[in-house]
């Protein structure tokens, strides 16, 4: 099979002939059929995320595809099922946060990708209890991003807890933002986009909008917002829009970056603002995220590349010329 690995920290992904590893027990092999290419990629190649790697390493986290052979033990799925592997697929089972349902935070926790080989692939193995079986009538190009990029959007606006009556605002309308818009509106909140961009204050609109506004002076101007979810890399738009953020209202941080947050702390203590890191939470939001797309209230906007060509697409994500979501093709 082919598959695009990574030799080492900041080295060029290389595209290798190598043997379709066998299931051990409570594994199972997938043909995938697409697999996203996330920023989260670019921090790893550049190794700018504390994470334990194993090289050489096949990236990616948003892979989707159908099961073709079962290890031993494996009784919870079956050959064909259509399925998707999210970031966390083992951890020890034993520690505090295992036994609360927690997983996300056990230290051994091996992830897809990281520890474990990704999906930019022709083949992947999973472990089996780690699969999600997809919805039929979504496709795996819209199922793929969803398992970072969506599952962290729609987990995050869970997070902030919002009560039916709440406003929205989302910051960044890119790979993430584009989610976080048609999310919020599917879910029934009154959505605002903050961005400065014209071209993507129509596309706000198309995508479900109630309103756009360009900063977080003219989002408090025109009513602010109880939860404003931070989808951008960068902060300055966001930090800026804070100050549009309503009495107890939840920033909700989602985008990686380097920079240095500097948040004002009166306004923290005066409005009782809270300020909450949201990744990949709950599996069941996964579930929820997952639906949406497959009842088409949410879609993916996506550029497709082939495995060959993933060098190309790697570039033009880590150069900020994918508009959107980028996803692999077999």
């Amino acid at each position: 099979m082919k598959a695009a690995f990574l030799p080492s920290i900041n080295s060029k992904w290389e595209i290798r002939e190598i043997q379709t590893p066998t299931p051990s027990p409570n594994q199972v092999l997938i043909k995938i059929n697409a697999s996203g290419l996330c920023y989260t990629d670019v921090h790893i190649t550049k190794g700018e995320l504390p994470l334990p790697l194993n090289f050489p390493l096949i990236l990616g986290h948003e892979p989707a595809g159908e099961i073709v052979e079962l290890g031993e033990s494996v009784t919870t799925r079956k050959k064909g099922d259509r399925v998707g592997v999210p970031w966390v697929q083992k951890t020890c089972g034993r520690c505090e946060w295992c036994q609360r349902g927690k997983r996300l935070f056990c230290e051994q926790q091996q992830g897809t990708g990281v520890t474990l080989h990704g999906g930019h692939a022709e083949y992947m193995l999973a472990y089996a209890d780690a699969t999600v079986l997809l919805p039929n009538e979504i496709s795996h190009e819209q199922a793929a991003p969803i398992f970072c990029a969506g599952y962290t959007v729609y987990s995050g606006l869970r997070a902030a807890n919002p009560k039916p009556h709440e406003r929205i605002a989302v910051v960044g309308i890119g790979g993430l933002g584009h989610l976080g818009i048609q999310y919020s509106k599917a879910a029934g909140f009154h959505t605002i986009a903050i961005t400065h961009s014209k071209d993507k204050e129509e596309l706000a609109y198309k995508l479900g909008a109630d309103q756009v506004v360009t900063s977080g002076k003219d989002l408090k101007k025109n009513g602010g917002a109880d939860v404003i979810l931070v989808t951008s890399n960068s902060y300055k738009p966001a930090i800026e829009a804070f100050q549009g953020l309503r009495p107890e209202g939840r920033w909700i941080l989602m985008g990686a970056s380097n920079e240095k947050l500097i948040i004002d702390p009166l306004s923290l203590f005066l409005n009782r603002h809270q300020i909450i890191g949201s990744t990949q939470n709950d599996p069941e939001y996964l579930y929820e995220a997952l639906d949406f797309v497959a009842k088409g209230k949410v879609k993916v906007m996506t550029e497709t590349f082939s495995l060959e060509n993933i060098s190309e697409a790697y570039d033009k994500v880590a150069n900020g010329e994918i508009r959107f979501r980028a996803v692999i093709r077999n």
